[in-house]
């Protein structure tokens, strides 16, 4: 049973009104305290605390202070540090010495005195734990609709630790993705451009912290969070990205590093591209990076059936097995590798589950032959071409999502066997897609793992494209054609839980019933599970 704080729960539907009902959206502070709090980076006896402050000077020294009441009458711990210009008046302190797996309130004081909105953190715990919960989100547009599924997870009582797998911002200009008719009152993205420099990133995140929803998740609970590619540009990788035009961008090594600065000063995270996060003896969390550092450069199989089709299932073939398999094309990179074969390793001999949270599907998937019935007349002919190629792919064995894992089998393969070598009860959390996926994970006939695969907060899915096609004939269709799929829905937004036990993880797919407008009503829910020893999903 979902437990939630009824008056948090109003409080959220009420900031969940945003622009159109709310008049601080527009008229958040330009002074002082502008933006709330957020905390990350959780520890056993350490967390990151965050906020933003403007003040008279180019600098303004904050202190923070933590404690365990609410009134704040018995301080717990604290830190100070420096709101600078030169990082767009964010401060991040990172405060230790806390107590394992212990709840806080903390606050930022100003050098007048001024005191930030309170926020509330905890610790990880240490040696038998019995229970933990993840709050799970990826894809939120802001121009798509309200943040509906924030407002929902940041109301509810029963959640240790978020998580965001990425896409927590996009990069597109206003009327671009969406288009203005999409694009619900009161939810215009800012800046108006695309965000290339530096200042614009800044300008896209300030947007995005504005949101009451957010503010409130933040103020709540701790995130871990990653970025995927959007936080840069649409499908990027090491050395560019598909919405990259040097020509009129710049090059790609600037964009990146100005969008990796704003990420980090906007986001309470580390500077650590990779991490490892401890729940006990429950369970390790693992943190990759996936995009920005090693990650080689996307394979297309709609420009190999362009260029093949001559002899359409002869050039498939050749990418099949050459550019396709080759144990070169990787997201994480040799070092990443490394790293993450030590560490679950060593996971695996003292936690009970190894969790791989990261952005892109694991899990195959095929295109079936009836996907050619579901295209509108009008379907645009880009995706019109990728349908066919993906239904001739599959044909050979080819999944159709070569920005995920499935675009890496040799990479995918290593990790899977990483997980396997090591004896581990595997569960990958993944985000990306905008749909919702459970997946049996197999490696050599054997099985690997689990993997549970996020919908969006507010991104559309396959819905926006297969107009008019009932959404379960999609579903059933997709796992008909991709053995390792065990159940998907492709038309709903919202979040999912995870709760860890020694025993069982059991994940839930909550589905909002709208994002058009402010509502925190569910339309439905889903649940799968694993049985630690199984690496099997019961659906």
């Amino acid at each position: 049973m979902i437990q939630i704080d009824r008056r948090l729960l109003l409080r959220s539907s009420l900031l969940g009104l945003g622009a159109a009902a709310v008049p601080g959206w527009a008229l958040a502070p330009q002074v002082g305290f502008t933006h709330h709090v957020a905390s990350g980076e959780p520890g056993p006896t350490s967390i990151l605390l965050w906020t933003r402050f403007v003040g008279k000077a180019d600098e303004s020294r904050l202190r923070v202070e933590l404690s365990e009441r609410p009134d704040f009458a018995r301080i717990a711990g604290g830190g100070d540090g420096v709101a600078q210009a030169e990082h767009d008046h964010i401060v991040k302190i990172t405060v230790t010495g806390l107590t394992p797996d212990r709840w806080y309130h903390y606050r930022f004081i100003a050098p007048d005195g001024t005191v930030s909105p309170v926020g509330r953190t905890r610790t990880l715990p240490v040696g038998e734990t019995r229970a933990f919960n993840l709050g799970v989100f990826s894809c939120s547009n802001i121009g798509f609709g309200y943040f509906n599924a924030y407002g929902h997870a940041a109301a509810r009582r029963d959640i240790d630790l978020m998580l965001h797998l990425g896409d927590y911002q996009y990069e597109y200009r206003r009327g671009e993705y969406p288009d203005a008719a999409e694009t619900p009152p009161g939810r215009l993205v800012e800046p108006a451009e695309a965000t290339v420099h530096l200042a614009e990133y800044r300008a896209r995140y300030a947007a995005y912290r504005r949101d009451p929803s957010l503010q409130a998740l933040h103020a709540r609970f701790p995130m871990i969070l990653m970025w995927d590619d959007h936080e840069s540009a649409n499908d990027s990788w090491e050395g560019g990205a598909e919405h990259h035009d040097p020509a009129t961008d710049g090059p790609w090594s600037v964009r990146k590093a100005a969008a990796v600065r704003a990420y980090r000063e906007w986001m309470p995270v580390s500077d650590d591209d990779w991490a490892e996060y401890r729940i006990g003896d429950l369970a390790a969390l693992f943190r990759p990076e996936e995009r920005l550092t090693a990650r080689t450069k996307q394979l297309s199989l709609v420009a190999t059936a362009m260029a093949g089709k001559a002899d359409l299932n002869a050039a498939l073939a050749r990418f099949r097995d050459g550019p396709w398999s080759d144990p070169a094309h990787t997201l994480m990179g040799p070092k990443q590798e490394a790293w993450f074969a030590a560490r679950m390793q060593a996971a695996a001999k003292t936690t009970k589950w190894q969790v791989f949270a990261q952005q892109v599907n694991v899990g195959l998937t095929r295109m079936p032959d009836v996907a050619a019935e579901w295209l509108p007349k009008d379907a645009a002919p880009g995706i019109s071409a990728y349908i066919q190629a993906a239904i001739a792919g599959a044909k050979l064995g080819l999944p159709f999502n070569m920005d995920s894992w499935n675009g890496y089998p040799a990479a995918r393969s290593r990790m899977l066997k990483t997980g396997l070598d090591a004896d581990a009860n595997l569960v990958v959390l993944s985000g990306d897609s905008h749909n919702a996926w459970a997946f049996d994970l197999i490696e050599d006939g054997a099985p690997a793992g689990v993997e549970f695969g996020g919908h969006s907060v507010t991104s559309p899915g396959y819905e926006s494209e297969l107009r008019g096609v009932d959404p379960a004939r999609v579903a059933t269709a997709l796992v008909t054609a991709s053995p390792e799929l065990r159940w998907a829905d492709t038309a709903r937004r919202g979040y999912m839980t995870v709760a860890l036990t020694p025993e069982r993880v059991t994940t839930e797919w909550l589905f909002l019933d709208t994002i058009r407008t402010p509502s925190l009503a569910l339309s439905g829910r889903h649940r799968a599970s694993v049985r630690r020893g199984a690496r099997r999903l019961e659906v």
